[in-house]
């Protein structure tokens, strides 16, 4: 079975959503990039997540959304416009914040979970990551999968262990296997 196969059996992804949404986001000349979990595993082993996070350019975000309610269900929150079908499970989380726009143009092609996606760069990953293990009014259970996730990125790019903020790095460290490094 291939990875992207198992990963639309987890999400129960009967209408291939996931492949339908980065479709049209590509092919209507979107510039965006994958972030989150799904951005991690471009780096590093995978492990499994119900969601797509993306970055759009926040110009293009209003057409981005109308052509996007034409095949879909889209619902507004404050930081982010989510995308659902009814054939799915998946959920696909674009990110509204004008300041992350900069990080698609560092973004690189990858291959993640048989798919080619622009991913965003491991230095921006990581980024984003601290600000949501450090958020306090996060779930504990996403903080943890947020230090996990530091700690995959730092496994594999032992430079960006200088990111990590002190009042994280036991807990990094603890999830940090250095048999893992490049």
């Amino acid at each position: 079975m291939s990875a992207l196969a198992f990963w639309k059996a987890v999400v129960q992804d009967e209408s291939n959503f996931l492949e339908r949404v980065t479709s049209l986001l590509r092919e209507s000349g979107f510039s965006y990039c994958v972030i989150g979990g799904v951005g991690v595993n471009a780096y590093t082993e995978a492990v499994l997540t119900e969601d797509l996070d993306v970055i759009l350019a926040v110009d293009q975000l209003e057409a981005a959304r109308a052509l996007l309610e034409r095949e879909f269900k889209v619902a507004e929150f404050a930081h982010t416009l989510n995308v659902y079908d009814p054939g799915s499970k998946l959920q696909v989380q674009i990110q509204k914040d004008p300041a992350l726009t900069e990080m698609i143009a560092r973004a690189e092609t990858h291959t993640v979970l048989d798919l080619e996606l622009p991913v965003a760069a491991p230095i921006d990953l990581i980024r984003l990551k601290i600000v949501e293990a450090m958020e306090p009014g996060r779930r504990p259970s996403k903080r943890g999968k947020d230090i996990l996730d530091i700690g995959r990125l730092v496994a594999r790019f032992r430079d960006l262990k200088r990111e990590v903020p002190p009042e994280l790095a036991e807990r990094v460290d603890a999830v940090t296997d250095p048999e893992d490094a490049e």
